[in-house]
């Protein structure tokens, strides 16, 4: 299983103090990304605040993001919007600029209640990119959308031939472990939970996408490889690293946190855009004192 694991890191968006995107902080990221052994970066999702973010800020850096991994890093463009036109729209820029792979959240505000509304809307975004594999994106807590992802999952490998598996970032782990079991060849069902990824990994789990990858690379591959080794007690140590983190940068509002961490692991992003909420100087403290508290300050990455 560690051998052709793949650990996607969701890469936050370089922004200016002023909030205005900074394509060329994309260099020094995906240098970290490199040295850090991630295997790809997912760009504009959650993480990368893409819902926030203009269809040209999308696109600008989409095409820094291509260029600077240098087919070194695997880059799967989220081209999802309330539109899936305009994420068709995303997803054609994606295939012209060579990306790796698109992914897509469904619509989420008029958002599908039925599976094939679902479906269909994921057939309008791939079709803008039929040469490179799709990925949905399951994220029922951002969009809403709480489809079960088996029934998905068979439905969109029947309808859309670029299909290629889930970025399944969900608790339901009896649906996604019926996702592994339905995948066909070639497909992945990527888990998005950074806190409990042990848990998928014992499923079966043959790639991961989340926040944290590449500020704890080496703890997340430990992991990984303990796991494959059978080493429950070593899988279990390393987990408990990362759901500390994880943890503590969630009680300080999640992606300002994680953003913050990033800079300490040297890759300053800068702020988080509104409505989003930056940490105070006094919660900046607070937060890096918890964490060397907690005994996993050391662990965050220092440039590689």
């Amino acid at each position: 299983m560690a051998s052709d694991f793949e650990l996607i890191d969701a890469a936050f968006t370089p922004l200016h103090p002023d909030g205005s995107i900074n394509p060329d902080g994309v260099t020094a990221y995906a240098g970290l990304m490199k040295r850090q052994g991630i295997d790809g970066a997912f760009v504009c999702g959650s993480t990368g605040e893409g819902p926030l973010l203009t269809t040209g800020e999308r696109k600008a850096l989409a095409e820094r993001w291509v260029a600077e991994a240098g087919g070194e890093v695997k880059v799967v463009v989220h081209v999802g919007h309330s539109s899936p036109w305009e994420a068709r729209g995303l997803a054609q820029h994606a295939a012209a600029i060579g990306a790796d792979a698109i992914s897509a959240v469904g619509p989420f505000y008029f958002r599908p209640d039925r599976l094939g509304s679902l479906v269909e809307s994921c057939a309008i975004i791939a079709s803008g990119a039929p040469d490179l594999p799709f990925y949905y994106y399951h994220a029922p807590a951002q969009t809403g959308v709480t489809i079960a992802m088996a029934s998905f999952l068979v439905a969109a490998t029947k309808r859309i031939p670029s299909f290629a598996g889930i970025k399944f970032t969900h608790e339901d782990l009896s649906d996604f472990a019926d996702c592994l079991a339905l995948a066909k060849p070639g497909q992945r069902i990527y888990f998005g939970r950074d806190e409990i990824l042990v848990a998928a990994l014992a499923l079966g789990a043959n790639g991961a996408i989340g926040t944290t990858y590449s500020l704890l690379a080496p703890v997340y591959r430990a992991a990984i490889a303990a796991t494959s080794q059978g080493d429950l007690p070593g899988a279990q140590a390393s987990q408990a690293i990362a759901r500390r983190v994880v943890g503590i940068g969630l009680s300080y509002g999640g992606l300002p946190a994680f953003k913050l961490m990033n800079k300490w692991a040297g890759t300053d992003c800068g702020p988080v855009r509104a409505p989003l909420n930056n940490l105070t100087s006094d919660d900046e403290r607070r937060l890096r004192a918890e964490l060397e508290a907690a005994d996993v300050l050391q662990y965050i990455a220092s440039g590689g």
